[in-house]
């Protein structure tokens, strides 16, 4: 068999592979064991037969539906005056034309920056030692100090090199995108140049695949609620609103939209992603203390000229 021949039928069979390959997954598995959400699991692999097309076309659809999942709540909430009293920067509501500006840039980097990274994560991640399509899954307890420590990983990666990239150059050439909307929305969460999505982006997907490596117990299902996870942080981050039953109310360590709103507003501290402690520790949470205080003073009073009247 010639090379271009041979590159064919690998190519062929790797885009269409014999179903029976999906079946030998699970050869010895004891199926009756598993859960309701292990067998779909299963099915999901064997229905493919192939490994790395079912976890890229599962990588990327669980990204797109959580995403705009997510992001859908806040478009409605922007469109209803009545949660404007709960909108930091209440007077700069996004039009529609933003929105939608701001949508298609961001399908843009999904198809062609985000895409070809969600495909080759499958072999990236086993090479590391990361559980695929393997059953049965993990415990709820393991999963719980993985997810812990990708936040700290995350939040860490994110305080430095968002601080790094507001340094001047990198500004102008890079970040500058993400902050065209000085009172951000859901959807600008992962509205950025192409550089930012990429090096922000390691600190989402590198501490797992780093986590692997030195480990090796991890399943890329504990990977899936991590990126929900924090693409609900993301999206939330963004939302422009700080509600009483925000979470940031709850675990005063959290830092939210009220916290990452200040940094768009005003183009500078508040570097985190979602704890504050890097901010208080570095000090580059000063002036947001003082604008926030400043904030409840002027209600304050406002509020205290309403009653006497």
């Amino acid at each position: 068999m010639d090379a271009f021949a041979y590159l064919q039928n690998s190519t062929a069979s790797f885009l269409a592979p014999p179903a029976v390959q999906g079946a030998d997954l699970y050869a010895g598995i004891d199926v009756p064991s598993l859960n309701f959400f292990e067998k779909l699991w299963m099915a999901w692999y064997v229905w493919w037969g192939n490994p790395v097309i079912a976890t890229g076309v599962m990588s990327f659809l669980m990204h797109e539906i959580v995403y705009f999942g997510r992001s859908l709540p806040w478009i409605i909430i922007d469109a209803i005056p009545y949660f404007r009293k709960w909108k930091l920067q209440p007077h700069k509501a996004p039009s529609p034309e933003a929105q939608w500006r701001c949508t298609k840039l961001v399908l843009l980097q999904h198809l062609t920056i985000e895409l070809p990274q969600i495909w080759l994560f499958h072999p990236i991640a086993e090479h590391f030692g990361m559980q695929t399509y393997q059953l049965p899954f993990p415990q709820l307890s393991t999963m719980a100090y993985q997810l812990a420590a990708f936040f700290v990983f995350e939040d860490t990666w994110h305080y430095f090199f968002h601080r790094a990239l507001h340094y001047g150059p990198l500004y102008k050439h890079i970040h500058k995108l993400h902050h065209e909307y000085s009172a951000p929305f859901g959807l600008t969460a992962e509205y950025a140049h192409p550089v930012e999505v990429m090096v922000t982006g390691f600190g989402t997907i590198g501490g797992p695949i780093l986590y692997s490596a030195a480990f090796g117990n991890l399943h890329i299902l504990t990977m899936y609620i991590w990126i929900t996870l924090r693409l609900f942080q993301a999206v939330d981050a963004h939302s422009g609103y700080d509600f009483p039953w925000s979470l940031r109310n709850i675990l005063p360590f959290w830092a939210g939209a009220e916290h990452h709103d200040y940094h768009h507003e005003k183009f500078t501290e508040c570097f985190s992603s979602s704890f504050r402690w890097w901010d208080t520790i570095f000090g580059t949470d000063v002036k947001y203390h003082a604008y926030r205080a400043k904030q409840a003073e002027a209600k304050k009073l406002a509020a205290a000229k309403d009653k006497a009247q």
